[in-house]
């Protein structure tokens, strides 16, 4: 399996080039919004059924979706996450198609799919493309940090952060399905803190 490459911005690349340069593919895990929600993905998938693993990182999203029956783009702008992410594919005949892509500068394919799963990565600015990208009643999972936080996890940029409701508001041409976020109500060491999450249908 070849990995599709496409050019990228040296900063971000340089970045998550570092971050990445040991990853740990076994042990990657999806999001919460998958995992808790997995019940949510059709449960008889066609032949061609379509999943995207948008800026994948260890690509947890992309392994658990391909386990399933998906056929799965993994999207990411470092490639030596994507390298050790295809070794790993190719050892245990994953159906993972690798795509070194900088998003946030080239946009999106022009595919559609049926699964979309984005976490821990927030381009406002991708959204409707994000959306577009959705076959008819296609899923959105969606899960990255809020403003609303009990601790000082993630990241202290607020450009990097979702506002109190913002997930729905950007998502808002989808028909919301689930969506959590609990910011700093009641006994904050219970439940789940400083995240958004949201699954959509697009309708």
């Amino acid at each position: 399996m070849s990995i599709t490459k496409a050019s990228t911005t040296k900063a971000p690349l340089k970045k998550w080039n570092e971050a990445y340069k040991n990853a740990d593919i076994a042990s990657a895990k999806p999001a919460q919004v998958l995992s808790e929600n997995a019940h949510l993905l059709p449960s008889s998938l066609p032949q061609n059924c379509n999943a995207l693993d948008l800026a994948c990182g260890r690509a947890g999203n992309a392994i658990f979706l391909a386990k399933q029956g998906f056929n799965v783009d993994a999207v990411d702008i470092s490639p030596n996450v994507l390298e050790s992410l295809d070794s790993f594919v190719k050892q245990q005949s994953l159906s993972i198609s690798c795509e070194c892509r900088d998003i946030e500068s080239k946009g999106l394919s022009d595919k559609k799919y049926d699964v979309i799963v984005v976490s821990y990565f927030l381009s406002r600015e991708l959204f409707p493309q994000i959306t577009h990208a959705l076959k008819p009643s296609g899923l959105l999972f969606y899960e990255t940090w809020s403003e609303e936080k009990v601790d000082s996890s993630g990241p202290n940029n607020p450009t990097f952060r979702l506002q109190a409701g913002e997930l729905l508001n950007l998502s808002n041409t989808l028909r919301p399905i689930f969506y959590r976020e609990e910011g700093d109500l009641g006994e904050s060491s219970k439940g789940t803190r400083n995240i958004a999450m949201l699954v959509a249908k697009n309708v």
